[in-house]
């Protein structure tokens, strides 16, 4: 099966199994910043944004995002580096597998809503799972980046 899509801004064509996950045919394109964590759509670490919006890509056949805008963290490298300082002033990224699905949502949630409170923050990002960090610098982080009041 032949699909075509705008991977990061760059039109692409491939063949495909019909039931190839969207996450594989992005790691067969050499792209890794998306993992896979739980293939069932609970951990937010294979998010990217398809038409804008985050999706979970171990839950998306390849199939449906034909002739899609398909947005992984390679595509957004200076907005998520920028992203990262704060993670890493406010020592919330420890080991960094979950940081590539967290910064997406991050990024995601900035387009969407600039100026979030700090519920709409957490709510956004709760479907983020880290094993290391227990949130609270994440959270921290998130405060500066949105320049919110300290969250507690």
């Amino acid at each position: 099966m032949q699909i075509e899509v705008f991977l990061n801004e760059e039109k692409v064509q491939a063949d495909i199994h019909p039931d190839m996950m969207l996450l594989d045919f992005l790691r067969s394109m050499n792209l890794k910043s998306m993992k896979r964590g739980c293939d069932t759509g609970n951990c937010g670490l294979c998010t990217v944004w398809v038409d804008g919006k985050p999706v979970l890509s171990c839950g998306v056949p390849a199939a449906r995002v034909q002739g899609a805008h398909i947005t992984t963290l390679e595509g957004v490298q200076k907005e998520a580096e920028e992203f990262s300082q704060f993670l890493a002033a406010e020592g919330a990224d420890q080991c960094g597998f979950c940081s590539p699905g967290l910064i997406m949502n991050v990024l995601a949630l900035k387009k969407e809503n600039p100026h979030p409170t700090e519920e709409e923050m957490k709510e956004y990002l709760a479907g983020n799972l880290c094993r290391c960090t227990g949130y609270q610098g994440q959270y921290r982080a998130l405060a500066r980046y949105f320049e919110l009041e300290e969250v507690q």
